[in-house]
């Protein structure tokens, strides 16, 4: 077993890490009975974290 193998992140740090650089998700879910598509969802998701080098879409409120 190496040390890679070995080693535990708590879940905070890799949200922390992932919250960093910024995660985007992308994903397609249909439901389908007989060749006949009855749900379709399409799922597409940007998470990132705000500060000065990026801003928050939205304006604050002073």
């Amino acid at each position: 077993m190496t040390v890679v193998e070995r080693r535990e992140v708590a879940l905070v740090d890799l949200l922390d890490r992932l919250l960093a650089g910024g995660v985007v998700i992308t994903g397609d879910l249909t439901l389908r009975i007989a060749d006949v598509d009855l749900v379709r969802i399409d799922l597409n998701a940007l998470i990132s974290s705000v500060n000065e080098q990026v801003p928050s879409p939205w304006q604050e409120l002073s």
